[in-house]
């Protein structure tokens, strides 16, 4: 546990299991990275930068975009499509029924 945690570090880890007492070279891993875990968080940290105001590419493109004014697509010419298969099936249909 010496080649990896503080001499400081491993003296808090060795009086937090006495004091717990647990005699177990686990308990004073864990009291020893509970210490060096408790120095890395006193140390400054920079903050993390705010997510909450991130918008989407797409959504800011469309802001600056002029509002589309355009009728939406008619499908009628596709409909005209049918009933023009409609109308050559039918008799395929009646010649095969008895």
């Amino acid at each position: 546990m010496g080649r990896h945690v503080s001499r400081e570090h491993l003296v808090a880890g060795l009086a937090s299991a006495l004091r717990a007492g647990a005699l177990t070279a686990d308990a004073v891993a864990l009291e020893a990275r509970k210490a060096a875990e408790a120095d890395e968080v006193a140390d400054p940290v920079p903050a993390k930068p705010d997510r909450t105001n991130v918008t989407s590419l797409t959504e800011r493109r469309l802001a600056q975009l002029p509002p589309d004014t355009r009728p939406p697509p008619s499908v009628a010419a596709y409909d005209q499509l049918l009933r023009a298969r409609q109308s050559a099936d039918r008799p395929a249909i009646q010649k095969e029924m008895p």
